[in-house]
This record gives structure tokens, sequence and C-alpha cells, in this order.
């Protein structure tokens, strides 16, 4: 059968709350373009025509709908003076902190997103993908990590979860909203509150690129890492306030935390995110209920243990079952819950695509 709309129209049609021609379809395949390109891995993330030929061209092979542009996890921690180490075979991680304490805030600068490196690199990739199919494909210009995750990074992971286990033990007396009345507390809302300046300052920057979108992982913030209690005190509220800045100048956001963040989801709904990123651990039928008419579910399909390592007929059934839940009165992009490794095969990624073609055509 036909189909009666192009990517735009239907990704707006469900981000509206409506119900589209089908089910749109994204891929989260920036480390699938990078093996593909041919360069090497450290050469690509730092090139912005590299990653946008490799969009690209993944879009005219897979046909999907909507395109999410980034180079990883660690842009802004890199950005804000991290250490980041460039891997051979996937995304660049974050090796160190940039900062030794959090005595140490006031050292901590805001970037420039069009001079440091590499979020010019990064925006030169969604301003070329935007100028050259922008009219035919949804782009999401992700903002790399949320408050949260990069706060984290900033500090150093495990020393940024100790202070936040400390800080998070209520107090006599006067409590602070959301962290109790400590200094420690206080002081891990001063850097959550200048990682919140960083992010959002680089999400108005992807939009200026020519995005239809901006997106954040908070992943550090889910249960898979810290308690739904943490995440209340410490991501809920930045979070939403960056919903509410960007919402003001009529821009969506995002929100993507991969495990299982089931208990978490009635708070992410609660924050406004125009979408939520979702992987295939969550409990789809409870993900379905709390959402319906309130936001748009991306995911939730396994990005390793089915679209890289299984066959296309097991990525067809996952991708049935996904769209059997979520997909009723619209509000579901189908694809994968997390970032695609990049030996994902082609065939498996033709028949995501394909299953949305097949099982979620709606009447």
């Amino acid at each position: 059968m036909a189909e009666r709309m192009t990517s735009l129209e239907r990704v707006h049609t469900v981000l509206r709350g409506g119900v589209p021609d089908r089910v749109p379809v994204d891929l989260h395949n920036f480390m699938m373009t990078a093996q593909a390109s041919g360069l090497p891995f450290p050469e690509y993330y730092q090139n912005g025509e590299a990653m946008a030929e490799g969009q690209i061209r993944a879009w005219r092979e897979f046909g999907h709908d909507v395109l999410l542009l980034e180079n990883g996890t660690a842009a802004l921690a890199e950005a804000c003076g991290c250490q980041v180490e460039y891997m051979e075979n996937s995304a660049p991680v974050c090796h160190g902190p940039a900062i030794k304490s959090l005595d140490d805030l006031d050292k901590l600068e805001v970037p420039d997103p069009y001079k440091a490196h590499p979020l010019k690199e990064n925006l030169k990739a969604t301003r070329i993908v935007a100028r050259e199919i922008g009219d035919k494909a949804f782009i999401i210009g992700r903002a790399d990590q949320g408050p949260f995750s990069l706060a984290a990074m900033l500090l150093g992971m495990e020393e940024f979860l100790f202070r936040l286990g400390q800080a998070d033990q209520p107090r006599a007396g006067r409590r602070r909203s959301g962290g109790g009345d400590s200094e420690l507390a206080a002081k891990l809302h001063r850097l959550l509150e200048f990682s919140l300046a960083v992010t959002t300052r680089y999400a108005f920057a992807q939009m200026e690129q020519g995005a239809h979108m901006t997106s954040i992982g908070e992943s550090l913030s889910g249960p898979d890492v810290c308690s739904p209690k943490s995440y209340r005190a410490f991501e809920w509220s930045y979070a939403k306030q960056m919903v509410e800045t960007l919402q003001a100048k009529n821009v969506m956001l995002a929100y993507h935390i991969c495990g299982d963040a089931t208990a978490i989801v009635p708070d992410m709904v609660e924050t406004g995110a125009a979408v939520l990123e979702l992987d295939y651990k969550v409990d789809l039928k409870r993900v379905k209920e709390i959402t319906r008419s309130r936001t748009t579910v991306l995911g939730p399909i396994d990005p390793s243990g089915v679209l890289a390592l299984g066959t296309p007929e097991l990525v067809d059934e996952k991708c049935k079952e996904a769209i059997e839940i979520l997909a009723p009165g619209g509000g579901l992009i189908l694809g994968p819950g997390c970032a695609l490794p990049p030996a994902t095969p082609p065939e498996n990624v033709h028949a995501l695509v394909e299953a949305a073609k097949k099982y979620g055509v709606y009447n």
C-alpha cells in the first residue's frame, strides 16, 4: 500500500498526538555510520563533514524517518575540560574529570559550542544534514548529555555518585527541595545548574543548524544506576527546567534514559518532554498506560541482543510485539532503545524499517 505521508508529516503528526499513516522509524546509528565510513573512528568522530556524509548515506540505504545526530556521550564533557579518549572501534569515552572536587566549581566555564571542540564539528554535521535532506527526513540534533550525566563526568562518576549518596540524606532543619539542606547538596546543585546552562546552550545551537528537535541522554540518572529517590532529588527538576526553557522558544526535547526506567517513567512524562527514548527493559504495557496521549515513546528494540546479534526474523518478531503494545492511538516512533553497535548487520536494520511498514500501518 502506498504511503500517504512524508517522513516529516508522519513524525510531526505523532508529536502532535495524532495518528499517522504508519509508525515512523528512527535509527540510533552513529556507530554504524562510523564503521561504514571506512575511516578510523577517532577521525570520523572529529570530522563534521564525514559524520554528515555517513548519516546521509545511511538514510539513502535504509529510508528511515528520523535521523539522530551525535558522536557519543563525551562531547560536552570534552568541551568543558574533561579528558576524553577516542576509541578505535567505539564511541569516545570520558577518561578523566574536569575538576578534582566540588570546591573547584568556579574553574568551570560554559563553552561556546561554535568554537569548542568537538561541538563545532557536531554542529557542522547537523547543519549539512539539515541542508541536504532536512526537507525529507526529521532531524534530531542531540545536545549530548543532560545536566545530571554531564555533572557526573565533570566531577568524575565515582566521586559524583558518592557525593550524591552523602547529600541525599535528610538532616534536621530547613530542607532544600530535592537534596536536603547540607552544604554538600548545595554544591552539587551548583554543579547541576552549571551543567544545565551548558546543555541548554548547546541544545539551542543544534536547533540553529536546522534540526527539527533536540535531545539529551540521562541514563546515569536512571534506576539501573541511581535510586528513583536520587533521580527525583537531583535530576528531575533540571530536566523540567530544560524542557520549559526550550518550549518557550518552541523547541521540542527528546529525553533518553536507557535501562529499566519503568519506575520513573511517570516522572519523565511530568517533565513535559515531547519524546521519551526508552529501551527494551521497560514494562511496555505499563509505559503505554502512562504515556498514552501525553508524550511519544521512541524505541524500544534491543540494540545488541536483537538488532546486532539477532536475525531478521527475530527483529521482525520483537518489532511486531512492540508495535502491538505501543502503537495503538499513536505515540510511537519505532527504533533501537539505545545506540546500535558498530557491526550491526544492515539486513537487521532493513528488517526494523520493514516491520514498521508491515505492522505499524493505521487504518
